[in-house]
């Protein structure tokens, strides 16, 4: 009986920790992501000629970075 109380609790555990890691992976993959691909790229398009492209694109994130309201 405590065996199977054990693996039941054991179990949600997991389940919990496997939750906490998804959103921590996506989370480390968002911040990954706004702080060094985009600035990346947007310097590889600069770079490549397609300034107008990548001036288009950074005003969007502009506009985006001061309307959207931020969620804590």
């Amino acid at each position: 009986m405590l065996y199977i109380i054990f693996v039941i609790l054991l179990m949600a555990v997991i389940g919990k920790l496997i939750g906490l890691a998804a959103r921590l992976a996506w989370g480390i993959f968002k911040i990954g992501f706004r702080i060094v691909f985009l600035p990346l790229v947007l310097i590889a398009m600069a770079a490549k000629g397609l300034i107008v492209m990548a001036l288009v694109f950074l005003i969007i994130g502009g506009l985006c970075a001061f309307l959207v309201p931020v969620r804590h």
